[in-house]
């Protein structure tokens, strides 16, 4: 396990940094002035060091250059630095520094750096799982795999992608990871659809009599997700002022009703979502620079529809089935011209869309199987996508794939009975299975 020397001073970003490295598998220790971070670099050895440039005792410019001048093997160093102070980075590099990162980074992309620096694999992403639940293209199941380990470690984790690419879904599927039998809150809450004048009693609670109206005492979203998870969509939509309270909370593990005297204390995993750029917005000032760091421990990216096809018939399959059981009645089934024009679609809204689509066809068509037509409503003024078809080379092994899953899934997983039922053998199952990376018996066809 590779060991971080980690010299920061701010309580926050020292916090968020130790808590990420801890969970992606580093060990490290943490000072918060350079004069003890440049003994524990005499008496113990590290495999990389970071540190701020800025410190409240000496810089960290000099606890390089008395470690350097030191006798023994100096461990690789990363400085964080301002913008205004780059220069004083610069000079670091000349003088046999690794790196620098400017603020405000990405600590993923800090944690990228360190790994590559002291040559190890530690905390990197586990074997992809099987897909399940968020997909079945490379990314979903990327993130499936990424998802137990942070449900188990991470209080409070980042979640980005487009609107619509399925953030939420992510942030249910942690929930229930972390809470597999059941019985704690999911709470989640939309900065931006909630009146700036009203937000803070929603998220934080009120007594009776705090303000106008306020005629009983409520719990806010905080005290409701208490032992759960409190899901905070659009969190760059928060105003500047809840900003301030918000990362109060979080540094305190307490909230304070409008009205009351006394604070309340609460235990839960806060999610945050946001399909804006955070570090845009804290160079532009609309964004705090230390809250961004105290939710930014763990950031999981949601890719677009569009980036991901491989997702596209799968969700809609599923989607077809939720319909079916909410409608009383058989599933149905996509034409190939039908799968091909989702195929072929940009997909502006994502999965949301893609929701929108299936639902409706299959409350207006009476047909048991969904034409391109059906999903595509040319009297609304919608052309049927084509412009970007699949070849037929591609369509054909999507669907041969997609069907050869379906049925080893029928059968458990038992390969012979498979391949007996699609009439091939056995061994013409296993190679279309290691060329579509199809699993069976929970481990793959290879």
């Amino acid at each position: 396990m590779a060991r971080i020397c980690l010299i920061e001073d701010d309580p926050i970003m020292g916090e968020s940094l130790s808590d990420r490295f801890v969970l992606e598998g580093f060990a490290l220790d943490w000072f918060k002035r350079g004069a003890p971070a440049l003994d524990a670099l005499r008496s113990q050895p590290y495999d990389a060091v970071i540190s701020d440039v800025r410190l409240p005792d000496v810089s960290g410019e000099d606890v390089f250059i008395k470690a350097q001048g030191e006798d023994g093997a100096l461990p690789p160093f990363l400085f964080i630095t301002a913008y205004a102070s780059v220069d004083r980075a610069v000079e670091m590099l000349k003088r046999g520094a690794h790196d620098y990162v400017t603020k405000p980074f990405d600590i993923g992309e800090l944690v990228a750096k360190v790994r590559r620096v002291v040559g190890e694999a530690a905390g990197a992403t586990m074997a992809q799982a099987p897909a399940g639940v968020l997909g079945v293209s490379a990314a979903m199941r990327a993130l499936e795999a990424q998802a137990p380990r942070v449900a188990a470690r991470a209080r409070t984790v980042l979640i980005t992608g487009d609107s619509g690419a399925g953030k939420e879904v992510l942030a249910r599927h942690l929930h229930a990871l972390a809470h597999p039998h059941g019985g704690a809150p999911f709470v989640a809450v939309n900065c931006g659809a909630i009146p700036e004048n009203l937000i803070e009693a929603a998220l934080f609670g009120h007594e009776r009599g705090a303000f106008t109206g306020a005629d009983r005492a409520r719990k806010g979203h905080f005290e409701q997700a208490h032992g759960g998870t409190l899901f905070l969509d659009e969190i760059a939509e928060l105003p500047l002022a809840l900003q301030v309270k918000l990362l109060r909370v979080l540094q305190d593990r307490r909230v304070q009703r409008l009205g009351a005297e006394a604070g309340v204390d609460v235990d839960l995993r806060l999610v945050c979502a946001t399909h804006q750029d955070l570090r845009a917005l804290v160079s532009a000032a609309r964004f705090r620079e230390d809250l961004f760091y105290r939710i930014n421990v763990v950031q999981l990216a949601v890719p677009a529809l569009r980036d991901r096809p491989e997702d596209i018939p799968w969700l809609a399959q599923a989607f077809l089935a939720e319909q079916a059981a909410q409608l009383g009645e058989p599933p149905r089934s996509l034409s190939p011209g039908a799968r091909a024009a989702l195929l072929a679609h940009a997909w502006p809204g994502n999965v949301r869309e893609l929701r929108n689509r299936i639902e409706r066809a299959c409350v207006l068509s009476s047909s048991q199987v969904l034409t391109a037509s059906d999903l595509f409503d040319a009297v609304a003024g919608e052309d049927v996508p084509g412009s970007a078809l699949p070849t037929l080379d591609a369509f054909v092994a999507e669907a041969e794939r997609g069907y050869l899953q379906a049925v080893l899934q029928r059968f458990d997983g038992r390969v012979g009975a498979a391949a007996a039922a699609l009439g091939i053998s056995r061994k013409t199952l296993w190679e279309k299975g290691r060329r579509y990376g199809l699993r069976a018996d929970d481990a793959p066809l290879s």
